[in-house]
């Protein structure tokens, strides 16, 4: 991502004149001073508009102290800030299709595999089993077919209950391989064998394992079919960034993502998607699309969940290219840019260049230019 020069301030004059930035140097006649401070190019954007312009050009004192800085070679990466929320993906509610009493509910943060208990009413069993196309909305028993049946005949050969080699999972008919794999299923959930599956004793979920966010019911209350019990994610970390729709075709799938988490520890990270629908999140603010960041170390992350995190995404970068910090560039008043190069005899001199990619997060930029190389010292100002 390419930065735009910041226009120019000053006085008018002979275009092909800059003044060279000294410490208490008085000013010649005839000369005019034109002197550019870029500081951080991006690094002022507001989290809030990204990609946002630049600040426009300071005229600097003729009396600024200055010292100098080495011009390096290296990788420059091109960064957006902005604020993300930590916590697991999906989210998802789990609907009772059983009557009777709730006799047993999870606790909010468990973790429930595929073939393990979610709830109980009437003391019986609500099972946990992995898949999303259809609800459970039926009794599941030999001889019907379905994308349902598909789904239980899928769980029972990944958990196995069944052999693939007489049961294929991505069969929708419920047949004798079928009974056989329920009624394995029913011996280890301590439950008659009946090899039948009622309404309301399966429920099919995304993904594999789930962690429980939120419980809508009470243990001994009443259980009503078409009632939301739970609310569940998937145990897989995340990073959901609302971002504005102006910075869509500025982030993309894959791109590299520095996470600071609320210890102020850093991880890494990856861009997983990248919203396509714009929603506005308030009347007055602007439309944001939701990009979604997973963790590279998983660990580092912690347990946190719902925790406001610093993310700085990575959306450009070039190697092997001369740096120097941006606050060492000159605008010069034909237009451009030049560094003040000081030679190792103490000689000073301007070099014209042509500005490459702005590093946010380092404020340096990368520069090219004829007599400009790995090393030198140029002029910056005193912090």
């Amino acid at each position: 991502m390419k930065a735009t020069a910041p226009a120019l301030s000053g006085t008018a004059g002979d275009p092909g004149d800059v003044r060279e930035r000294r410490p208490r140097r008085k000013r010649r006649n005839g000369i005019l001073i034109v002197v550019v401070v870029l500081v951080g190019a991006g690094v002022g954007v507001a989290i809030a508009d990204p990609f946002g312009p630049d600040g426009g050009a300071k005229n600097a004192d003729s009396g600024t102290a200055t010292s100098t800085a080495t011009v390096t070679k290296g990788r420059l990466t091109a960064r957006v800030p902005v604020n993300g929320t930590l916590g697991y993906g999906g989210s998802y509610k789990v609907v009772n299709r059983a009557s009777g009493t709730y006799t047993r509910l999870p606790r909010v943060g468990e973790v429930i595999s595929p073939g393990k208990v979610l709830y109980r009413v009437n003391g019986k069993p609500v099972v946990m089993l992995t898949g999303s196309a259809t609800p459970a909305y039926r009794e599941l028993t030999k001889g019907i077919r379905g994308s349902d049946v598909r789904q239980l005949n899928a769980g029972l050969v990944a958990l196995g209950y069944a052999d693939k080699d007489d049961l294929d999972p991505k069969s929708s008919y419920f047949g004798w391989a079928t009974k056989d794999g329920v009624k394995e299923l029913q011996d280890d959930l301590g439950v008659d064998d009946t090899g039948t599956l009622g309404l309301g004793e399966v429920v099919f979920l995304p993904g594999g394992k789930i962690r429980v966010t939120e419980i809508n019911v009470t243990d001994a209350g009443l259980a009503s079919p078409g009632a939301d019990v739970l609310a569940v994610s998937s145990t897989v970390r995340q990073v959901s960034v609302n971002l504005e729709a102006s910075g869509q075709a500025h982030v993309k799938v894959g791109d590299e993502v520095t996470i600071t988490l609320p210890n102020l520890k850093t991880t890494a990270g990856r861009v997983s998607s990248v919203g396509t629908v714009a929603k506005k999140l308030s009347a007055t603010a602007a439309p944001t699309i939701e990009v979604k960041i997973t963790p590279k170390d998983v660990k580092a992350t912690g347990a946190l969940d719902q925790a406001p995190v610093a993310v700085s995404i990575v959306t450009d970068s070039v190697n092997d290219v001369l740096a120097v910090p941006v606050n060492a560039l000159l605008a010069l008043a034909s237009g451009g840019y030049a560094v003040e190069v000081v030679d190792p005899t103490g000689a000073h001199r301007l070099v014209q260049v042509t500005l490459g990619l702005f590093d946010n997060s380092a404020g340096t930029v990368a520069v090219s230019g004829t007599g400009l190389a790995v090393g030198q010292h140029v002029v910056v100002p005193t912090s």
